[in-house]
């Protein structure tokens, strides 16, 4: 090469700086991207407070709103059953039909009695008048007249109660008698039991900690009253299908159980098509009240710790990844009511969980990638 083509040692030096200076560069760009490659993308929701109503659904069991066990006031041999087992009878009338034959001689007598009586008295009343008798024979006289008229009504009244008749209305069950059996007044064993089933009660127990518990709610505020909802009821069945009266719930006990610490809340329904039958096991749903300012979180984005700690994933001011130890204090629905640990405006992470690390630093999906991403945890 002629000498006036070399490259002075001087400019050589220069290039090479300045290939090291570009080569460094370009490391540091190209470990910085990586950098940001290695953070994992995930979606969050913004935690916003609500309006929740709130229900309790218990188990419970139906009984019968009236129970008349119908028994005789007199004795004697079942002359008649006046009734079809598991028919609706009305109040007052006849069942059962006792043999009068000596109630009614009993009667006669009495009634005979007293005509007789009265007669003398009015006879010992003219007498005693006119001074022919003395006024202590009247008076005996006219008392003996009232004990009979008292015996003739004790006569009229077991005479009335050969015939046995329903205290009440309602659809009444099996005899326990047959025609021809001998019964005695007031036994032990019910002839026959009449059930009111329209309306019918349902009652269910709470335990005596979460009544207390929803009562200081109300006390201090965070939960309101339902108004009218807080009285209403809904059924479950026991094949699931849902009752289609909705019940009031009418009292709580006044006492707790201490066997069970618990207190029976009793509801009452509309029964008119007699679906609901006593004994039977459901399901109530009570409105209890509305919290104004709920935070509800899906339940698969809650997990647990080592020490047995609900917890989410948020993301913190500083964009990395923070564990959160939450309470939650109920379920609704398929959600955890969080009553502690979130507060409105946290981003809950609720995809890409298996990615994040707590302390690691993530990345936020754009809002369109988060509404289409699949829920995961």
């Amino acid at each position: 090469m002629p000498p006036h083509f070399r490259t002075p040692p001087v400019f050589l030096l220069a290039a090479a700086i300045a290939s090291g200076l570009t080569g460094c560069q370009s490391g540091s760009n190209e470990a910085q991207a990586q950098g940001q490659q290695q953070a994992p993308v995930v979606n969050v929701q913004q935690i916003v407070a609500q309006r929740v109503a709130l229900d309790t659904e218990l188990a419970g069991r139906t009984s019968a709103h009236t129970i008349a066990e119908v028994r005789p006031q007199v004795g004697g041999i079942i002359q008649k059953r006046l009734f079809e087992e598991g028919a609706e009878v009305k109040a007052g009338q006849p069942l059962y039909q006792i043999a009068p034959d000596s109630y009614r001689a009993t009667y006669e007598s009495a009634a005979a009695n007293v005509v007789a009586l009265r007669l003398k008295a009015q006879r010992y009343k003219e007498l005693a008048a006119s001074d022919a008798i003395g006024q202590q024979d009247y008076d005996d006289a006219a008392a003996a007249l009232k004990q009979a008229e008292a015996a003739l009504q004790t006569a009229k009244i077991n005479l009335d109660y050969t015939h046995v008749y329903s205290p009440v209305a309602g659809r009444i069950g099996k005899s326990s008698v047959t025609v021809g059996a001998l019964v005695t007044a007031d036994q032990a064993t019910a002839l026959a039991t009449v059930q009111q089933l329209d309306p019918i009660y349902v009652d269910v127990t709470r335990s005596s900690r979460e009544l207390l518990e929803l009562q200081n709610q109300l006390a201090s505020g965070a939960i309101k009253a339902a108004g009218e909802n807080a009285a209403r009821v809904k059924l479950t069945l026991e094949d699931g299908s849902e009752y289609p009266q909705e019940g009031k719930l009418q009292f709580a006990d006044v006492s707790v159980d201490t066997s069970t610490g618990s207190v029976t809340l009793r509801a009452i329904f509309r029964n008119p098509k007699h679906r609901l039958l006593p004994g039977m096991f459901v399901k109530a749903r009570l409105i209890e009240g509305v919290n104004e300012q709920a935070i509800l979180v899906q339940q698969n984005y809650v997990t647990h710790n080592a020490k047995g700690q609900a917890t989410v994933m948020v993301v913190g001011k500083d964009g990395k990844a923070e564990e959160r130890e939450v309470q939650t204090s109920r379920s609704v629905g398929n959600q955890w009511l969080v009553s502690a640990g979130l507060s409105p405006g946290d981003q809950l992470i609720i995809s890409g969980l298996q990615y994040v690390q707590a302390g690691a630093a993530v990345q936020i999906a754009p809002a369109a990638a988060a509404a289409s991403a699949p829920a995961s945890n």
